[in-house]
């Protein structure tokens, strides 16, 4: 059975949609990923925590099992058998918990001491492996000749019977020949981490689907509005015309109100424009007017300069130079490219200081900088524009000034709403003042020295606002 033919109106409402359904679902999928990895990194994080606790933990306990026997041990000659059975009588006595007991073997392979495993005393265990093949007595032999160390393997539990993994320390007495540890298992930090990644892959999921409801929920409003329109434009008559555009107009503007924070004075206005034209393209085809293919020509041209605001906008979001080199080459690449697109004079200077900034602080005097310059550009009617990076004792402070006609009404702006949000999250001061000489405007964003970090060392080279 043949797909029935959708009308004109509702096959270009859904090739306008095409793109969004692909830009939601790579978001979805980069999301989960990113999610996930964060998570996982995180669980290894943790992980590599409780091990070295559990490590910590058995250094204490050998420690205080080699407390408990020293003495003798001193004072003892290599071949003294009656201390060493001494020795091994106060080890065979010293267990702990379910599982926790110390072991010896000399450095033949001969275990002397296994209080909870006692088939292995008096027996030669050269050679032993795990199930997964890994050595355990000629690796801690080995370890005990170097001093002391960790080891990991895979072991019976004295409590259940069951194999698992065990983590010990060993150290070695070398006057004697031997080689004492203790060992934990592992159990408790596999399970929580299995646990942890559970919930992380049950999070992910949650998140994938609350995006792809949100998703499903925008596209259903989207046709929905699409069908909505389609209608009652079939039913409006031409002297309507100017009270749906104006309509029309007044819905744009409320729903640029919800997404000014961001784009504001960008990208909107272009795919308003694009739609007016798509639109009039739409009636003038219903028509049979061959002016309809002008019209989807100007929407095109329309649509190339919407692409390039993305593209700058996509690249205001988070520049690379950010991160990968600090707050004082981002600011200079700012300036360089201000300067180029608007022929105004830029000058920008830094000083060096050795304290560096926080990511937090770095991102926020990076976007206030944005927003200042875009502010200069927009309403200023400047000539000559100077950026500056301080240190002094009370933190840093970004300062941009211009020559041009003064703050006027731009104290109310979204722009400078979103530069005093900004500096205010982090504790910080933002202040607008006119210029030295009457002229221009002067803005300065301090942030406080908890967001200066301190030197990696002594030794660390001096960074550039960084």
């Amino acid at each position: 059975m043949p797909l029935p033919r959708l009308p004109y109106g509702q096959r270009l409402l859904l090739l306008a949609a095409l793109p969004l359904i692909v830009a939601v679902g790579a978001i979805a999928v980069l999301v989960t990923l990113q999610s996930e990895r964060a998570a996982q990194r995180e669980i290894a994080a943790l992980e590599a925590a409780m091990i070295e606790a559990k490590r910590r933990e058995l250094r204490n306990y050998l420690q205080l099992a080699r407390t408990s026997f020293i003495t003798i041990y001193g004072n003892a000659a290599p071949d003294d058998e009656a201390a060493k059975r001494q020795v091994t009588q106060i080890l065979s006595a010293m267990i702990y918990g379910s599982d926790g007991y110390f072991f010896v073997f000399d450095y033949d392979g001969t275990n002397l001491v296994a209080p909870r495993q006692t088939w292995l005393i008096e027996r030669d265990w050269s050679g032993l492996t795990d199930a997964e093949g890994t050595p355990i007595t000629d690796r801690l032999i080995e370890i005990a000749r170097q001093g002391s160390g960790y080891h990991s393997y895979v072991w019976r539990k004295p409590s259940t019977g069951t194999e698992s993994t065990i983590l010990t320390y060993v150290i070695g007495l070398q006057d004697w020949q031997w080689a004492i540890g203790t060992g934990v298992f592992l159990d408790d930090v596999l399970a929580q981490a299995a646990s942890t990644r559970a919930e992380v892959r049950a999070q992910v999921r949650e998140q994938f689907l609350w995006i792809g409801g949100i998703a499903l929920a925008a596209l259903l409003t989207v046709f929905a509005s699409g069908f909505l329109i389609t209608v009652r434009e079939r039913r409006l008559a031409d002297v309507k015309l100017k009270e749906l555009t104006q309509r029309v107009l007044d819905t744009q503007e409320e729903e640029r109100g919800r997404v000014a924070r961001e784009l504001h004075d960008g990208i909107s206005q272009v795919l308003a424009g694009i739609r007016f034209r798509l639109e009039l393209a739409r009636r003038l085809t219903a028509k049979g007017d061959p002016k309809a293919g002008g019209a989807v020509d100007a929407a095109i041209d329309g649509l190339h300069s919407a692409i390039g605001e993305v593209r700058r906008i996509s690249h205001d979001l988070r520049p690379g130079v950010l991160d990968d080199l600090g707050l004082g080459p981002a600011l200079k690449t700012l300036c360089e490219t201000f300067e180029a697109r608007t022929g105004l004079d830029v000058t920008f200077r830094t000083v060096v200081f050795r304290n560096r900034l926080d990511i937090e602080a770095k991102t926020a005097l990076f976007r206030i900088a944005q927003e200042a310059l875009t502010n200069i550009e927009r309403h200023a009617e400047a000539s000559r524009v100077s950026v500056r990076v301080l240190s002094h004792r009370r933190g840093a402070t970004l300062r941009i000034e211009d020559d041009g006609r003064g703050l006027g009404r731009r104290r109310q702006g979204l722009g400078l709403r979103n530069m005093a949000e900004r500096i205010e999250q982090l504790d910080g001061t933002l202040t607008l003042s006119d210029g030295p000489d009457g002229r221009g405007t002067v803005v300065e964003a301090t942030v406080p020295l908890t967001h200066l970090l301190a030197p990696a060392s002594d030794d660390a080279p001096v960074q550039a606002a960084e």
